[in-house]
């Protein structure tokens, strides 16, 4: 189970009961964010920010928003540690960009773990939960070495997930070559 603890009741849209937890985490791992959104902003306002919030780099053709919703549309998965981690796996890039001729976002997959980690634990997800999905967030960016594996073959496979869908979120004709790479992690 990946409840904490209690949380209020509300009614469903089919009339039913269930938490504020069970919802967000039936919005996240169905992907129906963006049909429930004022819920979700009132969950996790921390993604306010990135709503809008321009790359403005020639690998990203999104705003850090779209790019989020475009990311858990391609997990294809309803594992709920893979849709939340693919969710909030940019969710600190407003927080640690770097302006130059490219925008650049070093250091930001700590922040967004760091983020991760506050949201999940006020949300009330159980700690064996909080640490996947932050693992998860903190290493979307790193390339896997299948002679190096660093977790549970498991959450390896997870991380793969969420590495192919960041990178069919980013823009046409500049994926090419990591989608190749990943392909060749997966086959080893």
């Amino acid at each position: 189970n990946c409840f904490n603890k209690i949380n209020i009741l509300i009614e469903d849209e089919r009339g039913g009961i269930m938490t504020e937890l069970q919802k967000i985490s039936e919005i996240i791992s169905t992907g129906k964010i963006e049909e429930n959104l004022d819920f979700v902003k009132k969950q996790i306002p921390e993604i306010i920010p990135m709503i809008g919030f321009e790359h403005n780099h020639p690998y990203h053709h999104l705003d850090v928003w779209n790019h989020t919703l475009a990311t858990v549309s391609y997990i294809e998965s309803t594992d709920l540690e893979t849709k939340m981690a693919g969710f909030l796996h940019d969710i600190g890039k407003p927080f640690s960009y770097q302006d130059a001729e490219v925008r650049h976002f070093h250091g930001h997959q700590k922040v967004s773990a760091e983020m991760s980690e506050k949201i999940l634990k006020r949300l009330g997800y159980s700690s064996e939960f909080i640490k996947n999905v932050c693992y998860l967030v903190r290493t979307h960016d790193n390339m896997i070495d299948p002679n190096n594996l660093d977790n549970s073959y498991e959450l390896i496979l997870k991380r793969l997930t969420i590495q192919y869908a960041d990178a069919k979120a980013h823009a046409p004709g500049k994926v090419e070559k990591r989608l190749n790479f990943l392909d060749k992690v997966f086959k080893e």
